[in-house]
């Protein structure tokens, strides 16, 4: 491993709590809602009924607005794991909206009223969501991928465990169970997939893509293309599957240029180095 040599800072000037960003799409439209320091929350939208929901919404007061002022169906809230910053909000929603259901993997979540499993669907409208275990950053972590009726544009709701060019750590799993989370779970799904993640991490993360891949183009190209996003108040999600198989270490880990950073050909290994080498990278070099 090289993670001893210093990392290229990449900043931009700007105020992450200010990005926002909408998705119109087919037969459905998302709301990036900035949150606390770095998360993102997401609105939801059916816009064939308006019926809605809430993806891990941390400060409900900055979603009822939009929501209200949209006139909005609300029908629940999805929670991707317990952690504060996404479920922190949970109770509040309830208290605002009585018996409002809410979706999550693991009995932690607060106000949980709905335990789902793998590939459970939930319908929004005409939307269909489908729940997807993704257990390693927490043991009940849950992605939601989401089809339109057409089937056209498809996106995942990805909380802590896949982000833009990078991945959550593995606070309660393992090495061999976040490659199965991306690379069997997520890593399957349609590669035009929009993949909305849990926290704006996406400078950082594509410093220490470049270290491991200091040829890598895609990398190159995402970087000059999220500074562009950034500067201009934007979120830099969404990214798409086909985009992380390009450029995100994690996601490449059966790639010659990663092993070669990782010093072993075996990609779970691989995948269990590359963490290693990000969580012992100090904050102010990424």
């Amino acid at each position: 491993l090289h993670s001893s040599k210093k990392l290229t800072a990449l900043k931009v000037s700007v105020s992450l709590s200010r990005l926002s960003s909408t998705q119109v799409l087919s037969g459905m439209e998302v709301k990036v809602v900035p949150a606390l320091q770095d998360n993102f929350m997401y609105i939801l939208i059916d816009a064939n009924t308006k019926q809605a929901a809430v993806i891990d919404p941390v400060e409900p007061d900055k979603l009822m607005g939009t929501i209200a002022g949209a006139g909005l169906q609300l029908q629940c809230v999805l929670t991707t794991h317990h952690h504060f910053d996404h479920s922190g909000g949970n109770e509040a929603m309830v208290e605002m909206r009585p018996k409002l259901p809410v979706y999550g993997g693991d009995d932690r979540i607060p106000k949980l009223s709905h335990k789902v499993t793998h590939g459970q669907e939930i319908n929004i409208g005409f939307l269909k969501v489908t729940c997807l275990e993704t257990p390693c950053h927490t043991s009940g972590h849950v992605c939601y991928f989401v089809e339109p009726q057409d089937k056209k544009q498809p996106v995942v709701f990805t909380g802590d465990t896949l982000f833009l060019s990078g991945c959550g750590r593995f606070f309660e799993g393992t090495a061999p169970e976040m490659y199965k989370a991306l690379m069997k779970v997520l890593g399957v799904l349609p590669r035009e997939t929009l993949v909305f993640c849990g926290h704006e991490y996406a400078l950082q993360n594509l410093s220490f893509a470049l270290h491991c891949q200091p040829e890598n183009v895609a990398v190159k190209k995402k970087i000059e293309e999220v500074k562009g996003k950034l500067a201009n108040s934007l979120a830099s999600v969404p990214s798409t599957l086909e985009e992380e198989f390009s450029y995100n270490p994690f996601m490449r880990v059966d790639q010659e240029e990663i092993h070669k950073f990782t010093g072993t050909t075996d990609p779970i290994e691989s995948m269990g180095a590359l963490r290693n080498a990000k969580d012992a990278c100090k904050p102010s070099a990424l």
